[in-house]
């Protein structure tokens, strides 16, 4: 048997995934992920309950995809080649705190959401989880950098751990969500602060 695929009939399945998501999306920032059922997102999307599973699958598949903008961002691989084309610590911090606000930024409504509604299904936990090691990771390569330069006036571990709390998910989180500043005063003030924590010399 011979399988038919148009060009128009992908158009067409992917426009579908594109609502899809978009209505999750959505959803997810004004109801909270754990109240959001996928026959909601069908409805929101205009589609049969089948047509989401069949294009996207069941809500965590759907998280994962509409996480992935955040968590593939090139911005961090961008920062992350910035840290490694200067040898001044300082300048290497607020390549660090510039990216992460840009990352941040872009995609707030979505990861101030998902903060602000606790995550308790499993599946949606370890999506979660496995963001945050990924960013984890990016950091913990910026105080290898500034390790290899001598910049550091705490251990590793400690650098790492300092630098998560100040341009990690809890400053921006803090500071933006929390107490309402907006991203400019929050990237100087965080830089400043990871530049003292961290740097023997911060300026």
């Amino acid at each position: 048997m011979r399988t038919y695929n148009s060009p128009r009939r992908k158009d067409a399945a992917e426009a579908t995934r594109a609502a899809i998501l978009e209505a999750s999306r959505r959803l997810f920032v004004s109801e909270g992920y754990e109240k959001v059922t996928v026959a909601d997102i069908a409805k929101a999307a205009r589609v049969a309950v089948p047509t989401v599973y069949g294009s996207t699958g069941g809500k965590a598949a759907i998280l994962e995809a509409v996480l992935k903008p955040a968590v593939e961002d090139p911005v961090v691989g961008q920062t992350l080649a910035a840290v490694a084309a200067t040898d001044d610590p300082a300048e290497i911090i607020a390549a660090v705190a510039a990216g992460t606000r840009q990352n941040h930024e872009r995609h707030w409504d979505l990861v101030w959401a998902l903060y602000r509604h606790a995550l308790a299904e499993p599946c949606a936990v370890a999506l979660n989880n496995e963001a945050r090691e990924s960013y984890l990771a990016a950091l913990a390569a910026v105080v290898d950098r500034l390790v290899a330069l001598d910049a550091l006036k705490l251990d590793r571990d400690e650098a790492v751990d300092v630098l998560w709390f100040y341009l990690g998910r809890p400053g921006w989180h803090i500071m933006v969500g929390d107490r309402g500043w907006d991203f400019d005063r929050a990237e100087v003030w965080l830089s400043a602060q990871a530049r003292q924590a961290l740097l023997r010399t911060p300026c």
